[in-house]
């Protein structure tokens, strides 16, 4: 199902008083360094959960950006498929770390050509209006592909991997998907966007996954499908993640005047293995 209020234009910044609301947001915009090969890709996900408890009781809010060099990450709907444990196992015996995300969301493959960024929000009234969120999201990524490219549309690309209604494509290649994770007084919205490397390969990979873990079940995860997915390298010539990360930066400091870079986000070592243990436990 496409958007039709975003399908034929980039994502726009949304109302004048959601923009009032933007400009006055402190925001952190905090950049991980490249995750070592081999390392857990579930900490990244426990380190946002942990900042998320922190952004609920009245931490600044946070754009974290990140990138991992070989990971899969399965999405909650997809554990529940017949045969999802030993799928995942056999991706894990190739040296890729995997894990089942809190968040929304189907399989997506990570490498350090995909960028993750999530927007770490308060939501003290506990009413949040999602769809003006993910139209927010698609926004930014959208306006940090202008350098290159003014072509990015939102909506739904049938046949993508992690498929929903606020994917972002270009010529309709899906480069970007969006989800989102609720914590009682603060709230998520994450991406994932391809910068670099062959989508098509990346889609034949999570279509692997599929077949092993349905085992033969017709239904229950997506049908993804050749010629739906593409890198930006691909589709606009952006030259590297590196390049793209840049502009994002730029966008968020464009958006959130008020957005800082210089402090340092530290958050207790043991409380983020303690999160991922519980994460792990929960979810795998």
């Amino acid at each position: 199902m496409n958007v039709p209020s975003n399908s034929d234009q980039p994502g726009s910044p949304g109302t004048e008083q959601q923009m009032q609301l933007d400009k006055s947001l402190r925001l952190q915009i905090w950049e991980t360094p490249l995750l070592r090969r081999g390392s857990s890709v579930l900490e990244a996900f426990a380190w946002e959960e942990v900042m998320c408890r922190r952004v609920g009781e009245g931490q600044l809010p946070v754009a974290h950006i990140w990138r991992h060099p070989d990971a899969f990450v399965a999405g909650l709907r997809d554990r529940r498929l017949p045969m999802a444990v030993e799928a995942m196992g056999r991706i894990r015996s190739q040296g890729t770390a995997v894990c089942v995300r809190p968040s929304g969301g189907a399989a997506v493959p990570l490498n350090s050509g995909v960028v993750n960024v999530s927007l770490i929000l308060p939501n003290p009234g506990r009413a949040i209006n999602i769809h003006d969120d993910f139209r927010e999201m698609a926004s930014l990524i959208a306006e940090s592909l202008t350098p290159w490219s003014n072509q990015a549309r939102t909506g739904e690309i049938e046949g993508a991997f992690c498929p929903g209604d606020y994917d972002v494509s270009v010529g309709g290649l899906k480069f970007c998907g969006i989800a989102q994770r609720r914590q009682a007084k603060a709230y998520i919205i994450t991406a994932f966007i391809i910068v670099e490397g062959l989508g098509d390969q990346m889609a034949a990979d999570v279509r692997k996954f599929y077949q092993d873990a349905a085992d033969g079940a017709s239904e229950g995860y997506p049908d993804v499908r050749p010629g739906t997915m593409a890198s930006l390298q691909e589709l606009a010539g952006v030259p590297s993640s590196a390049a793209y990360t840049a502009s994002l930066v730029r966008t968020l400091r464009q958006r959130f005047p008020l957005a800082e870079t210089s402090r340092v986000l530290t958050v207790d070592r043991e409380a983020v293995r303690r999160t991922a243990e519980q994460m792990k436990l929960r979810y795998d």
